[in-house]
């Protein structure tokens, strides 16, 4: 896999990690007092559970620690423009002459291959045609 589809895959990876995170918090974050005019919300006596819930964010903001970091990673490893702003300006244009020229040899192809669908059609009209009649001779 390529440099950008990996880090494609790495986004994508921090995005649902951090998704996952957050929607973990929610759910499960205690109960919190907005304003003194609402009443004191209900304790909750402490389980099994409860210490499991505690672990999971610091699980979860680790492994959106490391993707971070893997990320980070595969941006460094990015080759570095050779030549400066000119010369990639330059292989810019480069490579926008080599699409418009493949781009008009594959328009070309394409009428042609048009062309050749039409007399395929007729051709089979006609055999059509042909079958047609030597039916109602009979």
């Amino acid at each position: 896999m390529d440099i950008i589809s990996q880090l494609q895959e790495q986004v994508n990876s921090i995005a649902a990690l951090a998704f996952n995170t957050f929607g973990t918090l929610q759910r499960d974050a205690p109960p919190v007092r907005l304003s003194p005019n609402y009443p004191e919300p209900p304790s909750q006596e402490p389980t099994e559970d409860s210490a499991n819930i505690a672990e999971q964010p610091k699980l979860m903001s680790a492994a959106l620690v490391k993707a971070a970091k893997q990320f980070d990673a595969l941006v460094a490893a990015l080759p570095l423009s050779d030549g400066g702003e000119e010369e990639q300006l330059k292989r810019i244009a480069e490579l926008q002459a080599e699409n418009d020229a493949v781009g008009q040899e594959l328009q070309k192809q394409l009428q042609a291959a048009e062309k050749e669908l039409i007399q395929v059609q007729e051709l089979f009209s006609q055999v059509a045609d042909n079958c047609l009649n030597l039916k109602k001779a009979d």
